[in-house]
């Protein structure tokens, strides 16, 4: 890989080799993920469900991300390094947007930073783009949303809210998003946002005819023994082999 991915790399990928994406919190997870030839690591607010062991991702603040983000960046990695702004950091007004997502490129040095939803997001999408600082967007069953959506359900099911869907993707697209990760919409769905907007789409639980793949760290590597969506594959089983080293120490500190 020749050099730094950066979002204007990413937007040229449309189209062309899949992008792989995949989260990462902390400094060995970001090497792990570079060495492994990631394009995009996203330090996602699912830290809060795999690391910290929360329910869900709400509490999450903006000093918690960029302490994460930092860890992340201070790897060094070849791929571009995403920070997603954590819940109420960017929906109260167009300025917090822009000083929260500052603090993630200043404080913890991330090329670029994600926010969920669709065209009501634009103005801050706007807003952060005129800072400067490129833009990621996330559709589809977006987890700062779970209490309006009545948990995490796939969306999209019925031809108007995938109409809905189609129209958001556009209206950030438009925006100026240099792409859109779509979470838990139906397969067909997913590709006709593909066909129809000219940034790529990295699909979480949205078939495989999206322009990548994201999924989070610990599902690959089979380290989070918490609930695990049907869409996740599982690469490995480590926590189940790091069960068994540190049983294997004790049991020669016993002997």
């Amino acid at each position: 890989m020749a050099g730094k991915l950066t979002a204007p790399k990413i937007i040229a990928r449309k189209g062309g080799e899949k992008l792989r994406m995949i989260t990462a919190y902390d400094f060995p997870s970001a090497r792990i993920a570079d060495r492994a030839g990631a394009d995009i690591i996203l330090v996602g607010d699912s830290v809060a469900n795999v690391v910290l062991g929360r329910d869900d991702m709400l509490a999450m603040t903006v000093d918690e991300m960029v302490y994460h983000t930092a860890a992340v960046t201070a790897a060094d990695p070849a791929a571009l390094v995403v920070g997603d702004m954590p819940w109420l950091s960017y929906h109260t007004s167009a300025d917090d947007a822009v000083r929260n997502a500052g603090r993630l490129v200043r404080e913890g040095g991330a090329g670029a930073v994600k926010l969920e939803g669709g065209r009501k997001r634009v103005p801050m999408i706007r807003a952060v783009l005129d800072a400067e600082i490129p833009v990621m967007g996330h559709l589809g069953l977006t987890p700062q949303s779970v209490h309006a959506m009545g948990g995490y359900r796939v969306q999209g099911k019925t031809a108007a809210m995938a109409n809905e869907l189609v129209s958001d993707a556009v209206a950030i697209a438009e925006a100026g998003a240099f792409a859109i990760v779509l979470e838990g919409v139906p397969d067909v769905l997913a590709e006709v946002i593909t066909k129809e907007i000219p940034i790529p789409t990295i699909g979480i639980g949205a078939g495989a005819d999206t322009d990548g793949q994201v999924l989070v760290f610990h599902d690959v590597l089979g380290l989070h023994d918490g609930h695990i969506a049907k869409f996740v594959r599982q690469y490995a089983l480590l926590a189940d082999d790091a069960v068994a080293a540190v049983e294997a120490f004790f049991a020669d500190v016993q002997s």
